[in-house]
């Protein structure tokens, strides 16, 4: 994949067919899901146009094709997050597949009744349900973490929670709601010293900073392609090797196994294991063509991109009688509000409703975040979340069709 050696918008979003073809949308919800490139697009057209063949299996060129460029693109993902080996790059449907991969093999191997799952107050529910669908099932109990008044984990709670009891921490990299940075260092350190295995859910996270599991010592690390600007219906489970094969299988079928007789079935060793089935082929493609696309740019310019883009939408914003933004980061690509006019709570889905019809796309609702929005004390926020393609000429577009939404209102 060619470097861009500078950041220039214009030409990033020519990569885009979105943003370049009928549609006048303004899209302002990549943190529900980013638009694709072109070259992403041309990766899952080529496989399917020019080489479509199951991997590891058969013995002809195209089987044999497509098991390398499969294998190929797990190490552009081990290389991606500095996995220790290939093994531990487990490919899933997504990040809610991979959590729930570890709730149903790794917790509900190891939890005992009374055992503690600690969970952040501000995650996503993915990263809720599974842990209390295990709970239930082995007698765990899912403990709560709470959250700072200002929408950050409260290390001082976390510390008094961990215990001997506390077997799996699981904690977002970054959330989606407020896109808080949650400090995983420190939450992976004092899990480790109570004995505890540390989740990260990095589903939003990975797309903004560079991740090195090894550096951060978490025993599992998550996320999905389609926040990465490639396909759905792909992810990545990272687990360390040595967890990871002790871990009974999830699903079975072809592919997990070495030897299957009615009378005993032997299992394959990782990452087959974990694979049961003809896997995502295309997408594992995708999402290797979109890393290596991503790597392209220079994270400093990128990062300068997101904070002028930030700070015209904060600023228009706090220009508008009404509008209160919840737990706004510094360094986010998240903005979330609600509205009030005179003493009034205006609904989110009626201020999202007003700006789609005026060709701006935000997400309204609590955003698959239900303990946040009761901590917090209202019902869902109106969210805007800024991708790589979006320019100014999109903040003020959506800011001016706020301001005619709140006048019809």
């Amino acid at each position: 994949m060619s470097s861009q050696t500078t950041f220039d918008i214009q030409a990033v979003r020519q990569q885009f067919p979105f943003l370049n073809g009928d549609s006048s949308v303004v899209y302002l919800d990549s943190a529900a899901t980013t638009q694709k490139p072109q070259c992403v697009i041309d990766t899952i057209s080529h496989y399917y146009g020019k080489q479509n063949a199951n991997v590891h299996r058969g013995s002809h060129s195209l089987t044999a094709q497509a098991t390398t460029q499969f294998e190929q693109a797990r190490e552009c993902v081990q290389r991606f997050i500095n996995a220790s080996s290939n093994k531990e790059v487990i490919w899933t449907r997504g990040a809610t597949e991979a959590i729930n991969l570890i709730a149903q093999t790794y917790a509900r191997d190891t939890l005992q009744a009374g055992d503690e799952i600690l969970v952040g107050e501000m995650e996503h529910h993915a990263n809720i349900v599974p842990w209390q669908i295990v709970a239930q099932q082995t007698g765990a109990k899912v403990i709560k973490v709470p959250m700072t008044a200002d929408c950050q984990w409260d290390m001082q709670a976390y510390q008094a929670l961990l215990s001997e009891k506390t077997k799996i921490v699981a904690a977002a990299h970054m959330t989606n709601v407020t896109a808080t940075r949650q400090p995983i260092e420190e939450i992976i350190t004092h899990a480790h010293q109570a004995g505890a295995v540390a989740v990260i859910d990095g589903a939003q996270g990975i797309v903004h900073e560079t991740v090195d599991v090894q550096s951060l010592d978490c025993d599992f690390y998550i996320f999905s392609g389609h926040k990465l600007y490639a396909p759905a219906g792909i992810g990545v489970l990272y687990g360390k090797e040595a967890i990871l094969n002790l871990m009974p299988v999830w699903h079975g079928g072809g592919k997990m196994v070495e030897k299957v007789s009615f009378e005993h079935t032997s299992f394959s060793g990782l990452p087959g294991k974990f694979e049961a089935g003809t896997p995502n082929v295309a997408g594992a493609l995708a999402l290797a063509t979109a890393i290596q696309w991503l790597q392209g740019f220079e994270k400093s310019e990128l990062e300068s991109h997101y904070k002028k883009l930030l700070d015209k939408l904060v600023d228009g914003l706090n220009h508008i009688e009404g509008i209160q933004i919840i737990g706004l980061q510094p360094d986010a690509s998240v903005v979330s509000f609600t509205l009030n006019l005179e003493g009034e709570a205006i609904h989110h889905n009626d201020i999202a409703t007003l700006l789609d019809q005026q060709g701006i796309a935000v997400r309204s609702g609590h955003h698959c975040a239900h303990p946040l929005m009761d901590a917090l004390g209202i019902n869902g926020t109106v969210r805007v979340s800024l991708g790589i393609y979006n320019n100014e000429q999109d903040i003020e577009a959506f800011l001016a069709a706020l301001n005619k939404a709140i006048d019809l209102l």
